[in-house]
């Protein structure tokens, strides 16, 4: 009798279920191995003569995802020194084409609507997030005609009222936050400044009306909104993962509340106000339909992400890059000094271009913390590369990446040092961004619509970001507001800056992030 014969009952069982697993895992592991060795077999053999060249990998579908996603810039510069500016990575099973530098940028960026489609890209990530019918989830036709929509609240006239708005939000925060009672301590700057970006851009763009229905628990829905651009819902926007249950109940919540003032305003039949939300009531598209109230709830919500997303890791790291160097916190604040009186009176719109540090400050955060690390492009027709043998054919994935332009030596030399003192006139440490860029209409008024600065921390073209002037008005005004009132530092003093979280679309910091706060004598 052999020895499994031997073997009965519940012990036999447990044999046999065993013996099938190990020829489960047996098949498993030599599925995996022919997959890579079919894998690796492909790169090596069939290299196709008119495209770029491919990243070496040994997984397929996951290809270079994993150290793409670790840290994007790293694995473009790693590439650009093994491949030129032009190659190609698997990225979640998808062939994607980088093509970085300022050739790259125009190429991708001012690409003709024939050729290139952000629609197709985008929509898993913003409709969810945004809602229906708007930005990425209706032709580009009709979200050209809803930016210029939105221009209203982007005006010259605007921008006066909202300096004062803004500066008194961040007063008042200060005051009532329990973050900042004593005289000195600790917080978490990424959360305080989201806290307040939300409160400042909700006032300024969308009204008292609508600020007043924020409070911490509304903030927090738009952290859930926020938290639905993580990468990963470029595969799993659809998946019942908890960070897409939060966003898909924040989006609904959020949306009903702008469709509850909608519905109150056109009750009351007040005058209309100088905001965007009066002006998208009252609009028509150019075929004269009326902007439906659920699209223009849906527009309320981009648009306020749109003020608060990057602005909120943008000035984060503002604070974090000043925490790290006292030395330009101080001389920012001898420039406020120097520049508007030693009475510090409120800030005015005329004051923020005056202060020129505080500029250069942002252009510097700006330069290495570009707000999106990655701008994808569908390809939807072959596409030539000048100077190349390349043809990039339809249904590839294009990337731009400005902020690699942005920390080209080439462009500004020593790039990896934070020195907004690279911005002052003559200083030579910025070389090639004075290039005059050639404007153009796409619906909404003109814009720049060449790429072939180095510095594009906005984009360029069709796409190119329309709330640029507004993001310097509110960001300088925020630091301006901050740098008056206290003195900070990292805690015991350190030089290091925190690293950056790669997770979302957006370079934001690794959370948390701590600084050591302490009140100005006048203040």
């Amino acid at each position: 009798m052999g020895v499994l014969e031997s073997i009965k009952g519940p012990l036999a069982e447990v044999v046999a279920q065993r013996g099938l697993g190990l020829v489960v895992g047996a098949f498993v592991v030599a599925f995996v191995a022919l997959s890579v060795v079919l894998n690796v077999l492909n790169q090596v053999l069939f290299k196709p003569p008119n495209e770029p060249p491919m990243v070496f990998h040994w997984l397929p579908i996951i290809g270079s995802t994993i150290t793409y996603g670790i840290d994007p810039y790293k694995f473009f510069f790693e590439c650009r020194a093994k491949y030129g500016d032009i190659f190609t990575f698997v990225l979640l099973g998808k062939k994607t084409t980088v093509y970085l530098g300022r050739q790259g940028n125009e190429f991708i960026l001012n690409g003709k609507l024939r050729d290139v489609n952000a629609e197709e890209i985008y929509t898993v990530l913003t409709t969810p997030v945004f809602g229906k019918d708007v930005v990425y989830d209706c032709p580009n036709s009709k979200l050209m005609e809803q930016k210029k929509f939105m221009k209203i609240g982007l005006s010259t006239e605007a921008f006066r009222s909202y300096v004062p708005i803004i500066q008194d939000e961040v007063e008042t925060y200060i005051k009532r936050s329990a973050a900042f009672k004593g005289q000195k301590g600790t917080v978490n700057i990424p959360a305080i400044m989201a806290e307040i970006t939300i409160y400042t851009a909700s006032h300024s763009l969308q009204g008292k009306e609508i600020r007043d229905r924020f409070d911490s628990s509304l903030a927090s829905l738009y952290h859930d909104l926020d938290m639905g651009f993580s990468s990963i819902n470029f595969a799993l926007h659809w998946a019942p993962l908890p960070h897409n249950r939060a966003r898909d109940y924040a989006q609904r919540t959020v949306a009903k509340t702008y469709m509850e003032i909608i519905r109150d305003r056109r009750n009351r039949k007040d005058e209309a106000k100088l905001d965007i939300m009066w002006q998208l009531m009252s609009a028509t598209y150019k075929d004269g339909t009326p902007v439906p109230d659920q699209e223009i709830a849906h527009m309320m919500i981009a648009l306020l992400m749109a003020g608060q997303h990057s602005s909120s890791s943008s000035i984060s790291w503002i604070m974090l890059r000043l925490a790290s160097r006292p030395d330009i916190l101080e001389e920012l604040y001898q420039e406020q000094l120097d520049v508007l009186g030693a009475d510090l009176p409120p800030l005015q719109y005329e004051d923020l271009s005056k202060l020129t540090l505080h500029q250069n400050v942002l252009k510097e955060v700006l330069r290495l913390h570009t707000p999106i690390h990655s701008i994808l492009r569908k390809v939807t027709s072959p596409m030539p590369v000048t100077g190349t043998k390349y043809v990039i054919p339809a249904s590839r994935v294009l990337l731009s990446s400005p902020g690699c332009s942005s920390r080209d030596a080439d462009y500004f030399p020593n790039p990896q040092l934070w020195d907004p003192h690279r911005w002052d006139a003559g200083s030579g440490r910025v070389i090639g961004t004075d290039v005059v860029e050639e404007k153009e209409d796409y619906g909404y008024g003109l814009i720049s619509k060449g790429a072939s600065s180095p510095y594009l921390p906005f984009g360029a073209g069709r796409h190119r970001c329309i709330g640029e002037q507004f993001a310097n008005v509110q960001l300088v005004t925020i630091m301006a507001t901050m740098v008056r009132t206290f003195k900070w530092r990292n805690p015991n003093g350190s030089k290091e800056v925190i690293g950056t979280d790669y997770a979302s679309l957006f370079t934001r910091p690794l959370a948390p992030a701590m600084i050591e706060w302490e009140w100005r004598e006048k203040a």
